[in-house]
């Protein structure tokens, strides 16, 4: 893209001058719309050094109301950064629904840095532009608008600009080592920047080359871009996205009502024995998990009153309090809701070597969002291959990502109901709620066993743990945890 770039003739200065009036106050007024349409805006900045992507931000940013909008820079990523997956922390900062967020650099410097440093191989490389293209696309699907510029300047353009800026003594700072050596090596900058551009550059959000010689019109070509996109993105605002394949491999799954639940029982002398063991063996392994820096992800569904959270405990309880975060997942909030529905739970991931426990997770938007008309028939049928790709990333990071559907029959839950309606100690655990889903049981066993079939992939696969007796499900938890950790950390 860069190695073709045919510079667009600039107007006369006259008529640059006239047009920038027009196209700020066309951007003034398109910030109520946007507000009113809850439209997030992502607009992306890259660029040579020295290129004036700042300056413009700033001018762009004039005709907006501060309350709408934010301004972020990415650095290089902390080492507490690179605990994380890539995605992390430029997820962390989507804007929410109706508002702006103009990226001072995105993904694209530490890519090209670590190509650049060949400390980032081949695989890596192919693996991140995967990921972002993936990750821009669901934004996409999801109603974001996303802008990204590159201003490139020539060589000797950058050199003289740099040279300025060092000349004096208030600006020097702006130029550092990576800025002269970036002009120094500006024909393999330009390979790869290049070949980064063409890899992203997808109809969803294309890429625009600003000619950024001249500062008010690079100003005004962002300008138009920018009303020109909004005013798009509002007129289609009510067109559906696509429903996607799935491509990732799947295993086969039971239906609910087909799984066995009156046989899977055990004493209570084998359960105590059974419960120290393997949670024992499970302390061991949490320390082996931090020393190898493996993450740990182990998230769980199932029926109101199947045992979820004693079984959460029982697992938690085997864990070194410092290593390990239970989420317990409510309604979203008001800005959890405002952004795209992974959101909550990206900010939620754990470091390696840590564990995060999910009680209830991302499948709530297949299940109670769908049942409960929270979302768009559109929205979750999207949601599996979303998922499917979210799972995809954490796994691929190098996360265990264990799923547990926790099982019990219509029968035991009403028992279980009863028993906490009439126990004043534990009467807070039933809701009218509650009951009130008990009359759609046959609606949700029917997308709960959807969505096991369409996400029970051969990377992160659904185990079901029959529930009935609690005592039995715990340990089956307990075990299938130890299995899986002991494979992340290459024992049998």
């Amino acid at each position: 893209m860069l190695k073709d770039f045919v510079k667009a003739v600039p107007p006369e200065r006259d008529e640059i001058k006239e047009e920038l009036k027009t196209a700020r106050e066309q951007l003034a007024g398109y910030q109520l719309k946007i507000k009113e349409a809850k439209l997030p805006v992502m607009v992306i900045f890259e660029g040579w050094g020295a290129a004036g992507k700042g300056s413009v931000i700033g001018k762009v940013i004039r005709n907006i109301d501060p309350r709408f909008f934010k301004v972020k820079n990415f650095a290089a990523p902390t080492a507490d950064e690179k605990r994380y997956p890539f995605l992390y922390r430029y997820l962390l900062e989507i804007p929410e629904a109706g508002k702006f967020t103009f990226f001072d650099t995105y993904w694209l410097e530490e890519v090209a840095n670590g190509v650049m440093s060949g400390e980032m191989s081949e695989e890596e490389y192919k693996q991140k532009i995967h990921s972002i293209n993936t990750t821009e696309r669901s934004l996409h699907d999801n109603g974001y608008l996303i802008l990204k510029f590159f201003f490139q300047i020539g060589r000797k353009e950058q050199k003289k600009r740099l040279e300025a800026l060092a000349a004096d003594k208030n600006t020097r700072w702006r130029v550092n080592g990576e800025d002269r050596k970036e002009n120094r090596n500006y024909g393999k900058c330009l390979e790869v920047y290049d070949r980064f551009l063409e890899d992203t550059n997808r109809s969803v959000a294309p890429w625009y080359i600003i000619d950024a010689e001249d500062k008010k019109w690079a100003e005004l070509q962002v300008l138009r871009f920018l009303n020109q996109g909004i005013d798009t993105a509002l007129k289609n605002q009510a067109l559906a996205a696509p429903i996607l394949q799935n491509p990732f491999p799947l295993k086969q799954m039971p239906k609910l009502e087909d799984i066995s639940l009156k046989d899977k029982t055990m004493s209570e002398e084998t359960y105590r024995e059974e419960l120290g063991r393997l949670q024992k063996e499970l302390n061991h392994l949490h320390y082996e998990l931090y020393r190898k820096k493996i993450p740990v992800i182990i998230a769980y569904e199932g029926w109101d009153a199947a045992g979820k959270g004693g079984n959460i405990k029982r697992v938690a309880g085997a864990l070194d309090p410092r290593g390990y975060e239970v989420h317990p997942i409510a309604s979203p909030e008001p800005h959890e809701k405002a952004r795209h529905f992974l959101w909550r739970f990206w900010t939620r991931l754990p470091k390696t070597g840590h564990i995060a426990i999910f009680d209830r997770t991302w499948y709530g938007r297949v299940m109670v969002e769908r049942l409960e008309g929270f979302c768009s028939e559109n929205d979750w049928q999207r949601a599996y291959n979303e998922i499917n790709e979210f799972e995809k990333e954490l796994t691929d990071w190098g996360a265990v990502v264990i799923k547990f559907w926790v099982q019990i029959d219509n029968e035991t839950q009403l028992e279980r109901f009863t028993e906490r309606q009439n126990t004043p100690e534990k009467r807070w655990k039933i809701t009218d709620e509650d009951w009130r889903n008990r009359d759609k049981w046959d609606l949700y066993e029917g997308a709960v066993n959807e969505m096991i079939r369409k996400t029970s992939t051969t990377f992160a696969p659904w185990y079901i743990l029959e529930s009935d007796d609690k005592k039995y499900a715990r340990i089956k938890a307990l075990r299938i945890v130890i299995k899986r950790i002991r494979e992340a950390c290459g024992e049998k």
